[in-house]
């Protein structure tokens, strides 16, 4: 007599829900209202979903994360990125990265225009925050590790958080450009890794001038 096996049933990963959630909320226009009726809708168990992300909130912090996450391997592909300058291995990070939300737009855009108040809106940022910084941190202290006086050292903790507001900033500059391909974007993200690699070597003025003229040609030319 025959036998048959059943079939095991695919283990739905943390990328496929992510991935889900982002194609709801484009397809519906808003979140959903309940874990339960994503899951429903979507054909995927809470038992599944619950694996993986304990809330909303989390699954959200959990995009973010994922951008980074693959800005990073992109980076690791190029066997030459380990070799570059401080100041190339960030502007590489920032290229890359926005990228990535710009092959994301639609979904950035709904994400971060989901909230009014300013807490909740920077809530979603909790887990990339963490992993931008310590990003940042090692690029400032593999840079200190080459000055002799410490007295000529960065503090670290104030720089990795000054580059966390930089990627804000950037965020909101290309949130708000509309250029061919988001050049703007690019010309900002190089001239404000400039100003800061240059502030870090204690060579600020020209740079920071340069990146303010910029800002405020741009500002002009939009108005």
């Amino acid at each position: 007599m025959a036998t048959t096996t059943k079939k095991k049933k695919k283990e739905i990963s943390r990328p496929e829900i992510i991935t889900a959630y982002m194609d709801y909320v484009l397809t519906e226009g808003h979140k959903p209202l309940t874990i339960y009726k994503f899951c429903k809708d979507t054909k995927i168990t809470e038992a599944e979903f619950y694996s993986h992300f304990g809330s909303f909130k989390s699954l959200k912090q959990h995009v973010w994360l994922s951008l980074f996450e693959h800005t990073m391997v992109v980076l690791k592909k190029d066997k030459a990125y380990d070799t570059y300058p401080n100041k190339e291995k960030m502007l590489s990070f920032l290229f890359t990265f926005f990228e990535l939300l710009t092959a994301n737009r639609s979904y950035i855009l709904f994400a971060l225009h989901e909230h009014e108040n300013m807490l909740q809106k920077l809530e979603q940022f909790k887990e990339l925050r963490i992993y931008v910084k310590e990003f940042a941190s090692e690029l400032i202290e593999a840079g200190n590790d080459d000055k002799n006086y410490r007295i000529t050292k960065n503090p670290v903790s104030i720089f990795s958080e000054g580059a966390w507001f930089q990627t804000l900033f950037l965020m909101k500059y290309w949130m708000n450009d509309n250029s061919p391909a988001f050049e703007k974007t690019d010309v900002a993200i190089e001239k404000s890794v400039t100003a800061i690699f240059d502030l870090l070597e204690s060579s600020p003025l020209e740079s920071i001038l340069d990146f303010g003229k910029f800002l405020i040609k741009d500002k002009f030319a939009a108005a």
